[in-house]
């Protein structure tokens, strides 16, 4: 498919897609014909406390998002009057906001400029699995058991510990809708964040109120979900009368740009990506960045266990979604080489060359073998499973914990690149699970998409493809959760019909790595091993 305008049309007019990550936002200005003509990107604030609290700033993040969109602008040299969409996604934290929308409390630090619970935030633990152990209905739509990363155990946690704060909240938002929100005014929540995250059953239309009132959350049903969203609109629809005046000063564009229902962050690199080949249902997006999350579409619901969902329109419009990944993924790469005795001396050589520890890791990796594949043989003997911050799929179990097998004595910086490359094997043995785990109960995939920041290396991509036994397609797009927010921008601007044509326009493949038969074996006894060790810890992690 193509633009509804012709090329030289869609190169004078633009969309800004905005990515909201956990320590950082970013803002990438597009063409209409996918070309990123400049990115701005600036860190956010994460607070942290005892135990599992980790909070933000939704304050900050305003802030932080109109300077990165201004700076994108400027950065491109193009007239702000030729912006005419402008698409939001972010991480699924919870945002708690007072009456005239001030700012709440979240957390014991009593700072109500700490009004957000982050994604990875699991303080909300205890009240998860007694949801679970309720067994409502609805909860088979996210794979049986619901996370502590989702908002319902996180409001109901609010409800028992800062019972002022959950009286006192008159919005309780996901981050994505409350950007969306702050850039027009409108309240409506995207498809894509109450269905994933609220237990909103989006193919029915509606919220279940006896879930709600048998998790003790009754007040939200009692007022109708007016806290909750009580408008619920698919992605990439026009919110409100686009960018208000105060809106618009901020990010230095103009009033009545058009705004999208936006995103979850991993959502949008699937836009931006299984569109590749035209067939949706044959690509499942990895998104590789702090966390790793799966995305498969199918044209039918599947119950998968342990796999989040089936969503309904929550990604792909008119298609259903399960959604699985790893809760730790890039930060379980960053946890398991500081580790080592070699990551002082291996951290200061990065930064003398201006490079991440994993990036200067995947390089000296590199360097030491012909092909990428043969990496794995650096890793002989040791084994990692990486779930340091518990197993998110297939599993669903947020008490698992990693595995680190096969460690000595050594304290060089070629032990620490195969500690790395063990890790990376980790990896990908637990994407191998979930595919696997997902075809079984009938949602196969013939390809993975990899996007995220943490999947940019060659190296890493062709591990990936080895361990999980599928080829790794990277897109043209060097952004693509930022082409996914920037597409749906385009769609509220009326550029393209709808996000399927979009996403067909706009996605190309740019390299693919093959699984390689040489290390086949070697990689199927790894990922037997790391079965073994997986269910070694379920049973020792009891005493």
């Amino acid at each position: 498919m193509t633009p509804v305008e012709n090329s030289s049309e869609a190169a004078s007019r633009y969309v800004i897609g905005v990515d909201v990550g956990t320590g950082s936002a970013r803002a990438g200005l597009f063409d209409l014909n996918g070309r990123m003509l400049s990115v701005a990107k600036r860190d956010i604030s994460l607070f942290r406390e005892a135990g599992s609290i980790v909070e933000q700033s939704s304050t900050e993040i305003w802030d932080v998002v109109c300077g990165i969109i201004r700076e994108a602008v400027a950065s491109a040299g193009v007239d702000p009057a030729g912006v005419v969409g402008l698409g939001f996604d972010a991480t699924c934290s919870l945002v708690v906001l007072g009456e005239d929308g001030r700012p709440l409390a979240v957390g014991p630090s009593g700072q109500a400029e700490r009004d957000i619970i982050v994604w990875m935030d699991h303080r909300a633990v205890a009240q998860a699995e007694r949801i679970n152990a309720l067994g409502h209905d609805v909860l088979r739509y996210v794979g049986g058991r619901i996370s502590p990363e989702m908002e319902t155990p996180k409001i109901l946690w609010l409800k028992e510990n800062r019972p002022a704060t959950y009286a006192a909240a008159w919005q309780f938002f996901d981050l994505v809708d409350f950007l969306t929100w702050k850039a027009t005014g409108d309240l409506s929540r995207s498809t894509c964040t109450v269905t994933c995250k609220w237990t909103y059953i989006a193919h029915e239309a509606r919220w279940d109120e006896g879930y709600f009132r048998t998790i003790g959350l009754q007040e939200l049903a009692d007022e109708g979900f007016a806290r909750i969203g009580t408008a619920i609109v698919e992605p990439g629809t026009g919110l409100g009368h686009g960018l208000t005046e105060e809106a618009a000063r901020a990010m230095g564009l103009m009033p009545g740009t058009a705004v999208a229902a936006g995103m979850i962050d991993a959502h949008a690199g699937g836009i931006g990506t299984v569109g590749i080949g035209g067939n949706p249902s044959e690509n499942l997006a990895y998104v590789f960045g702090t966390s790793s999350c799966t995305m498969t579409s199918t044209a039918e619901p599947v119950f998968v266990p342990g796999v989040w969902g089936p969503y309904y329109s929550a990604m792909v419009p008119g298609m259903w979604l399960n959604e699985g990944g790893q809760s730790a993924a890039g930060a379980a790469i960053d946890q398991l080489l500081s580790f080592h005795p070699a990551a002082a001396e291996a951290t200061a050589q990065a930064r003398a060359e201006g490079k991440s520890l994993p990036a200067y890791v995947s390089e000296l990796a590199t360097g030491k073998v012909s092909h990428a594949s043969e990496a794995v043989k650096l890793a002989v003997g040791l084994h990692v499973v990486p779930e340091f911050l518990g197993n998110r799929a297939p599993f669903a179990d947020p008490h698992a914990r990693a595995v680190i097998a096969g460690l000595g004595m050594e304290r060089d910086i070629d032990n620490l690149v195969a500690l790395y490359i063990a890790g990376l094997c980790g990896i990908g043995y637990g994407l191998r699970q979930i595919i696997e785990t997902q075809a079984a109960a009938g949602a196969s995939v013939e390809r993975v998409v990899i996007s995220g920041g943490a999947g940019a290396s060659p190296l890493v991509r062709q591990i990936l493809a080895d361990a999980c036994g599928k080829p790794v397609v990277a897109p043209v797009a060097e952004e693509p959760v930022l082409l996914g927010s920037a597409i749906l921008g385009s769609v509220a601007a009326g550029a393209f019909p709808d996000v399927r044509n979009a996403m067909g326009a706009l996605s190309e493949i740019a390299a693919e790595y093959a699984p390689s038969r040489e290390v086949a074996g070697v990689h199927e006894r790894r990922y037997q091993a790391f079965l073994n060790f997986q269910e070694v810890l379920r049973t020792a992690r009891l005493f």
